[in-house]
């Protein structure tokens, strides 16, 4: 009768340590994030093809019959450097491991993709009127993403608690805004006759694609439901175009975006394009179609892809339940 009191006490103490432990153990079951983050780039390429203009820096200079490339570098960078703010929904499976799910708003740095100066456009050597074009595309991506991500907590000391995780990224909505200044300079001998300061705004939407992203991070708690974080994250991910319009046009101020001008047809053509992997005979495109483009579709081109690869600080503040 003893042994069973003894065991049965045993039994009870037994129980009561391990309601402690697990009571002292339990995490936060559900929390909230809201933060802020700056990426860095992490790798540069080559940009694609604006507009028809090769993604190079050009500068040109001799006379109006000798209008010679004086000048070529390769412009190169990526989409990856920027701002971005989100809101992340957690779930702690044990103290050890959660999920996470994060909706993100990104927009990128302006980057300059294509430039030159001082282009011979045209000349009739009838009239000796030589017309010169100088131009620069500057390109911007505004982004929406979920990235639903699996997080190790390492265990929590003197109000820090450092963790790792690991997801991917599924962008939701997002647009390559590409802004292309030129100005159109036309000459008789030396004297200035006409100029044309013409504005263009070329949206791109992508095609569907997924990234992958990492993250070290870090919170300490504030009280007994707020804690402070902060984050460094790598992401990686490419995107590659779907279509692209012209939604704004203008020369010298004025609407031309659906007006036929010295400089654009303001057709279908001019303000629409399909991406396509490739190029032939069947394709809208006067380069590989022998009957040139037909204005009442939209242009067909190849492809383009450009890079959001990055590493930033994310810092915010977090709510648990």
């Amino acid at each position: 009768m003893k042994k069973n009191l003894f065991l049965l006490g045993l039994l009870v103490c037994s129980m009561a340590t391990m309601a402690q432990t697990e009571k002292a153990d339990k995490p936060e079951t559900w929390y909230f994030k809201l933060g802020a983050s700056y990426f860095n780039q992490t790798a540069s390429t080559e940009f694609p093809v604006v507009g028809g203009q090769l993604p190079n820096r050009d500068v040109y200079a001799g006379t109006l019959t000798n209008n010679k490339l004086v000048s070529r570098e390769s412009v190169t960078g990526s989409f990856g450097q920027g701002f971005r703010s989100g809101i992340t929904a957690g779930y702690r499976f044990s103290a050890r491991l959660g999920v996470e799910m994060s909706a993100n708003y990104y927009v990128s740095n302006e980057k300059t993709m294509a430039q030159t100066t001082n282009r011979l456009a045209s000349y009739n050597p009838q009239t000796t009127v030589a017309t010169y074009v100088d131009f620069t595309a500057n390109g911007e991506i505004k982004a929406f993403d979920l990235a639903p991500a699996i997080v190790m907590f390492l265990g929590e000391s003197h109000g820090f608690e450092p963790y790792t995780k690991v997801g991917v990224i599924v962008p939701i909505h997002g647009t390559l805004d590409i802004k292309t200044d030129r100005t159109y300079t036309s000459f008789v001998g030396a004297n200035q006759v006409a100029a044309t300061n013409a504005y263009s705004k070329d949206v791109v939407k992508p095609n569907a694609t997924l990234g992958f992203m990492a993250a070290l991070g870090t919170s300490y708690k504030l009280g007994s439901h707020i804690s402070a974080f902060a984050e460094l994250e790598y992401r990686n991910f490419t995107v590659h175009g779907k279509t692209k319009e012209t939604t704004i046009y203008t020369e010298n101020g004025v609407d031309k975006l659906n007006a036929t001008t010295s400089f654009r047809a303001g057709s279908t053509a001019s303000n629409h394009t399909n991406y396509q992997d490739h190029l032939d005979v069947n394709s809208n495109n006067a380069l590989t179609n022998p009957n040139g483009v037909d204005q009442t579709k939209p242009m067909d081109e190849l492809s383009s892809y450009v890079g959001i690869s990055g590493l930033g600080l994310t810092l915010g503040l977090k709510y648990s339940l």
